[in-house]
């Protein structure tokens, strides 16, 4: 045998070597994989569809570090950085699942509308698939399955609509939560949470919390009675949120019209003692579903600000897009106070031994007056601009 055949086949037998090597190799970010590393303290979190950050603000609230967003939206992006200092990954598919960072809390409001009433109900009046069967976000949530699957992060937080639970019959919650429980291993905790307790909206949501040991966990309490509408509208907003009388008129026919046919369709006006309907990311359109009644004149839409405020946000949260594009923001968003307090009951879950349960924990005083103040906690009266000053 020549020695230049010989020389080819030991070249040959080093790059199998290799190749093997190579696939035996540590997976990158092999440490997501080891419980120990876990600090409950500062947990990291991962912010998934991250939109302008309404998980990012709670799970900071309560300890925690984001070490990675993703939104495909790029005004959503500008709002994350403008308010966060980073510019969120693009979309999800387009970022290899290895290359996400070790992380400790999965966070994902994973895109609604392939699931939600409304949203079902454009596509089939369209000709196109819903749930699982729409092509651009329907498969998303196989997305997370994915990360869940190969960083097994300790806890996962997700949301969507209610009518998750209900769409296709069923099916496609069954799918979603076998995914989950049977095929990763996740114990699994659900609840629909109605907003209008901590916000002046009735917006109702779907939470899924899982946890990769078994732990007790228990949704938090929300106040009995919510705060109405005044307690975030501004004083004196621009005029140019009061509804032209051409679109006063449109909507007040549009409405007789269906009302006359035994629809339910129309227009949601309010008070300040109200609590509203559901703001949704159309209501740049023509803001039908609130609007607020002005005496004199016809009624207002509300103004981005006061829609960060109906959605939870600080007003120190930076508003740097369009109205319409704000409007869009807020109405994808999900509900901030409602996600502080599952991320401090997640947060809390995660610092007690596992299959231990809450009620066999002792606790110092100092950790229950914690968990009553945050159970109690009241909603933010935002300031007007001007109020009138005290009487002497």
């Amino acid at each position: 045998m020549s020695s230049k055949v010989t020389k080819a086949k030991k070249a040959t037998r080093e790059k199998k070597k290799a190749l093997t090597l190579a696939e035996e190799a540590t997976p990158y970010n092999y440490e997501a994989l080891a419980p120990d590393k876990m600090n409950p303290a500062k947990p990291r979190f991962i912010d998934l569809f991250c939109g302008i950050g309404g998980f990012r603000i709670a799970f900071e609230k309560v300890g925690g570090k984001c070490v990675f967003s993703s939104d495909y939206d790029k005004f959503s992006q500008q709002t994350y950085e403008a308010n966060f200092g980073d510019t969120p990954h693009g979309d999800i598919h387009g970022v290899a699942v290895a290359d996400i960072p070790a992380h400790d809390i999965l966070c994902g409001g994973f895109p609604c509308q392939p699931f939600s009433i409304a949203g079902v109900s454009k596509k089939i009046s369209l000709g196109r698939g819903h749930g699982f069967d729409d092509v651009k976000q329907g498969n998303l949530f196989f997305s997370i399955a994915d990360i869940l699957d190969f960083h097994r992060p300790a806890a996962f937080v997700l949301e969507n609509v209610k009518n998750l639970k209900g769409h296709d019959k069923g099916k496609t919650f069954k799918i979603i939560h076998n995914t989950l429980t049977q095929h990763l291993g996740y114990t699994v905790y659900h609840k629909v949470i109605d907003a209008q307790s901590v916000v002046p909206q009735h917006r109702e949501r779907i939470f899924l919390v899982g946890f990769r040991e078994w732990r007790h966990f228990e949704f938090p309490k929300f106040p009995e009675e919510g705060p109405k509408l005044v307690s975030i509208l501004e004083a004196n907003p621009d005029p140019k949120y009061t509804l032209t009388d051409h679109l006063w008129s449109y909507l007040q026919n549009y409405a007789a019209k269906h009302k006359a046919a035994g629809n339910g369709f129309g227009f949601g006006l309010v008070t300040g003692t109200s609590t509203t309907r559901t703001l949704s990311a159309r209501y740049h359109k023509d803001g039908s579903e609130i609007l607020i009644a002005q005496r004199g004149k016809n009624p207002r839409r509300l103004t981005p600000r006061e829609c960060a405020r109906l959605m939870g946000y600080p007003d120190s949260y930076k508003i740097e897009v369009s109205d319409t594009q704000a409007y869009r923001q807020f109405g994808n968003s999900v509900v901030v106070p409602v996600v502080e307090r599952i991320a401090y009951a997640v947060s809390k879950a995660l610092k007690r031994p596992t299959s231990e349960a809450e009620d066999l924990v002792l606790c110092d005083k100092k950790s229950k007056e914690g968990d009553e103040a945050m159970n109690a906690q009241k909603p933010t009266n935002y300031p007007a601009k001007k109020r009138a000053r005290r009487k002497k």
